[in-house]
């Protein structure tokens, strides 16, 4: 689901983009007002930028390219003097619309500046990356609108635009960190990496049939969804599992951190894939202050969202960033497939914890066992 809002974001762009050019072409030998060459520039100038960015994006989450930040030096410099040829020559072009090189170049320069700007971004804050490129492509549609006098598209180009810039705002609101940061803070790793910090530590491996003689005599279980509940789409065995512990008398609810996952809402359109009911699903805020309350926190291939460093260490990317309370339940659950850090990588103390319970595999995996063990038992 990420990727395809990603390209469908950047087919938006490109389509706005291509519509401006084939309109300057067909009005070539027309006299078109200031106000309509200029928006025609922006188009195409924020269209390219949005497709190739797209696809750049596209082929981080696809795992095309690495999903790491890639940098180079002056690289901001570099994206701010693209910015700002782009511009000129779109100046130039408003004053003489007859030299349509000058177009050709700005939908050139958008392109590499389209790539360059994501490039940088790493894949935990594809969330926040995905809401501006969606906002994006809302502003060509909207500067493509009027270029061909449509109402429609201005309208609806514009409700897109602010409606992605306020999403962007609050995805960058739940990190805690700023767009600027996010955008040139080249925060994160390809999540596959160990954070050595010289210490060795070790963890106990789990079984589902430990793991369903915690669930079995818990009273309260709070399911936290990550990343990894996406990639194994594990999301309809997990609910079976959900409603087993319901029958069973447990109360079981779901915890959604806002950028969990790889693009806004994630999780929230996971588990509606599954037909998890809306009333089991709590915000952060809603239920961070009932961890503590919890006999079971089960976490299903998150990992920043719960690492505690975010609370404490200075150093860390995810310093400030809220977190789930997942720390403060009784026993905590991890389904995860290795101890690496998450995006931003972090190692997780959380994993180490007395309180922990590591059951290593596919989430899918590991929660059909769960699942057979309660049938087993039932």
């Amino acid at each position: 689901m990420p990727q395809m809002v990603a390209i469908f974001n950047g087919f938006g762009g490109g389509a706005s983009a291509l519509v401006a050019c084939a309109e300057y072409f067909r009005m070539q030998e027309l006299a078109a007002p200031i106000n309509v060459l200029g928006t025609m520039v922006l188009s195409v100038l924020i269209g390219t930028v949005t497709f190739t960015g797209s696809l750049i994006a596209f082929g981080k989450l696809q795992g095309i390219m690495r999903g790491a930040p890639i940098t180079f030096k002056f690289q901001n410099f570099a994206n701010g003097l693209l910015i700002a040829v782009a511009l000129a020559l779109g100046v130039v072009f408003v004053l003489d619309p007859t030299l349509w090189v000058m177009l050709l170049l700005i939908v050139a320069l958008a392109a590499i500046l389209g790539v360059l700007s994501v490039i940088p971004i790493g894949g935990a804050d594809m969330p926040v990356v995905i809401s501006l490129l969606n906002s994006y492509s809302g502003l060509a549609a909207a500067a493509t609108g009027f270029v061909i006098s449509n109402n429609v598209l201005i309208i609806s180009g514009a409700l897109v635009g602010a409606s992605g810039l306020i999403l962007t705002n609050i995805m960058c609101g739940a990190m805690n960190r700023s767009l600027a940061n996010v955008l040139f803070g080249a925060v994160g790793t390809d999540g596959g990496m160990i954070a050595a910090d010289g210490e060795e530590k070790s963890v106990t491996q789990y079984t589902a049939e430990d793991a369903v003689m915690m669930l079995d005599n818990a009273e309260s279980v709070i399911i936290v969804p990550g990343y990894g509940l996406a990639v194994a789409q594990a999301q309809h065995i997990l609910q079976e599992m959900a409603e087993m512990l319901q029958d069973r008398g447990v109360n079981v609810r779901y915890a959604i951190h806002p950028v969990a996952g790889r693009m806004p809402g994630h999780m929230n359109v996971l588990l509606a894939e599954a037909s998890v009911p809306y009333d089991l699903l709590f915000e952060m805020d809603a239920i961070n202050d009932d961890f503590q309350n919890t006999d079971v926190a089960l976490v299903i291939g998150a990992n920043d969202v719960i690492n505690p460093a975010a609370r404490y260490k200075k150093e860390s990317a995810l310093y400030g960033m809220p977190i789930l309370n997942v720390d403060q339940a009784g026993t905590v659950m991890i389904i995860k497939r290795s101890l690496s850090p998450g995006f931003a990588g972090e190692d997780n103390e959380l994993f180490y914890a007395e309180k922990t319970m590591m059951l290593f595999g596919d989430a899918k995996k590991v929660v059909t066992d769960i699942v057979q063990v309660l049938k087993g038992g039932g």
